[in-house]
């Protein structure tokens, strides 16, 4: 799965879709097909138009797009007749894509007058002009995307939809999960042959990454069986799933038989194919890192910054930023060593935090059940924060075993608005010695609540709002407010702990460091080891930690950024509001301010900011 298959199964506008594309047997359909339907709803008759009809022009958008993107029905919760389905993967359905957005974009200019929208509405025509537009802007570089590394491929990802994803409420949804470990094949086979085209033009990830990659593979092709020690991870789950089900012996062994066959006539072969191409890359594969190397790597980078921040800063602003709040986080971690009392200097203090064994548990289920007592406990401390709430449920899962060696540290998936499905906070506990106890409670704030889970369970929600804002994502926005949360936490009197306090300011160092490396690697040409030596000098972080995230950032350029940039500006406007509203100030009120617009890019939030100061 590339980056643009999770980003369609997880965004929304484009992202929600796999518009103008074929089936896997490689047969395209003409975008324009697609585009006729927009241009229908703003048929350019009508310059000056109610927001009722623009409304109906983004409905009818997102039910084409959904109409071809079976990957983002099952992210809704929608199980229709293309359940069984994977939907296109392959260029020509990435280029489709991308015409069916600008075409519609171009229409909706064509049409609409936003001077004479009310408020709201026009407030979704601009965030619809601005994502056409950075999606745009990044579109001319898509070759220098890498289809499989350690963060995206479907040599994981279509396993964690089969498994996080396809739900089976009875015997038609388990021929669809059937259907789908068929399709895997192809799907697989559609993007190996994108990867070796792309390789023998020259893209690569660099050496490092494909050991990662083959052993997710290799994970994958362990064993075939649907139990036991060693078992096929979606044959496993598909067994477990149907197990559940009210149907008859006979019929479970039946649709088991089933897909097992699948598996072992398509899905294997494809594994195995794809196995070949990844170590044939290898042998090829370089060890420069950052994408300076492409032939327009500065102006993509440019681009990358420009879309992840929504801002105009550059590479070296971005890094000086970085270096301005290393210094001042430092500055207050020093603060917490003297009230611990702890004599030496910061480099030493990094050192005793990062090996001593009182920070780290020794069982998985002890950081679980230290994760749901946080969870228990902000849970409760929300209403004083916030007027409006998450209305689903946040479950705490560890990261499936066949993924864990090469997934992040953490991470959310968002409810299904329909509540099929909770939100879930994953934990990746495959090295105990990399999760800090001091770092718990900031990234669950961060990923849990009142961080990711609170701000999209109430952006799904708004059911006011075009499927797009509700559906849809600003990384500066969304991961600002992640980072935001965590300090927020402190607000709110929880780290109680000096200790749990110093890990809250070490993952806020961490994403000041962010900008300095990522901004190193791929626009000072800074190596691997280069930054993963800067992050050890200036973090506390234990060294796999400091190696996995570096790792990140290689294959994932410019999207690290967007953290710090985002939180900056969050903070700036609460300060700014404050300062003008005095004791009128409600930080519940600003809160609504900044998330009930859902997702917009930084001007934009600064806008809604200011108008919010005004009125109030």
């Amino acid at each position: 799965m590339t980056k643009r298959m999770a980003w369609m199964a997880t965004s929304g506008l484009g992202a929600l879709a796999l518009a103008g594309c074929a089936t896997i047997d490689g047969t395209v359909a003409d975008p324009t097909d697609y585009v006729d339907v927009i241009e229908d709803v703003a048929d350019g008759e009508t310059q000056q138009v109610a927001g009722a009809e623009l409304g109906e022009f983004f409905d009818n958008y997102d039910a084409a797009q959904l109409s071809l993107s079976p990957i983002g029905k099952a992210y809704r919760g929608i199980r229709d007749e293309d359940y069984g389905q994977w939907g296109d993967l392959s260029e020509e359905g990435e280029i489709a894509d991308q015409q069916l957005l600008q075409a519609s974009a171009d229409a909706m200019r064509m049409t609409y007058d936003p001077a004479r929208l009310p408020a709201d509405e026009a407030l979704s025509y601009r965030l619809f002009d601005a994502m056409a537009k950075r999606a745009a802007s990044l579109f001319p570089y898509r070759g220098y995307g890498y289809v499989f590394d350690q963060m995206n491929g479907a040599q994981s990802q279509l396993p964690a939809i089969l498994i996080n994803i396809h739900s089976i409420a009875d015997v038609g949804q388990a021929e669809d999960y059937i259907a789908r470990i068929a399709g895997m094949g192809g799907a697989i086979d559609t993007l190996t042959a994108q990867s070796k085209a792309r390789a023998d033009a020259g893209v690569m990830p660099p050496k490092w990454v494909y050991p990662y990659v083959t052993s997710d593979i290799g994970n994958m092709l362990a064993s075939d069986a649907a139990s036991g020690d060693d078992a096929n991870p979606v044959l496993e789950d598909f067994a477990a799933k149907i197990a559940a089900l009210d149907i008859a012996d006979g019929e479970k062994q039946r649709l088991a038989a089933a897909a097992g066959e699948a598996w072992t006539g398509s899905a294997r072969p494809a594994y195995r194919r794809l196995l070949a191409e990844m170590q044939r890359q290898q042998r090829l594969a370089g060890t420069d890192d950052g994408v300076w190397r492409f032939p327009q790597g500065a102006a993509y980078y440019d681009a990358l910054l420009a879309n992840y921040t929504t801002t105009d800063l550059t590479a070296d602003q971005i890094h000086d930023i970085g270096l301005r709040e290393t210094a001042r986080i430092h500055d207050e971690m020093r603060a917490i060593m003297r009230q611990v009392g702890f004599k030496g200097d910061l480099q030493a203090f990094f050192a005793y935090t990062r090996t001593d064994p009182r920070f780290y548990f020794t069982s998985r289920a002890d950081y679980l059940a230290a994760v749901q007592a946080k969870n228990d406990a902000m849970t409760a401390a929300l209403p004083r924060y916030f007027a409006t709430l998450p209305t689903d449920a946040l479950v705490v899962k560890p990261v499936e075993a066949f993924r864990e060696q090469s997934a992040g540290k953490a991470f959310y998936s968002a409810p299904a608005p329909d509540g099929s499905r909770p939100g879930t906070y994953y934990v990746n506990l495959y090295a105990l010695e990399d999760m800090s106890r001091n770092e718990l409670e900031a990234l669950f704030y961060h990923e849990g609540v009142p961080g990711h889970h609170l701000q999209l369970s109430i952006q799904t929600g708004l059911g006011d709002l075009p499927p797009f804002r509700r559906f849809g994502g600003v990384t500066a926005y969304t991961e600002g407010w992640g980072l935001y949360a965590e300090a927020l936490g402190k607000d709110m009197g929880f780290y109680q702990d000096p200790y749990s306090d110093f890990g809250r300011l070490g993952m806020e160092l961490w994403r000041a460091g962010r900008l300095v490396v990522d901004t190193g690697i791929h626009s000072k040409r800074w190596s691997r080891e280069q930054a993963i030596a800067w992050l050890k000098t200036n973090t506390p972080n234990p060294d796999g930690d400091i190696e996995k995230a570096i790792e990140r950032y290689i294959v994932y350029p410019g999207q690290a950024t967007a953290y710090m940039i985002g939180k900056l500006r969050i903070v700036e406007l609460r300060d700014r509001a404050q300062a003008a509203l005095g004791d009128r100030f409600d930080i519940r009120a600003f809160h609504d301010v900044v998330l009930n617009s859902g997702p917009v890019p930084l001007d934009i939030l600064e806008e809604n900011v200011d108008a919010w100061i005004a009125a109030s």
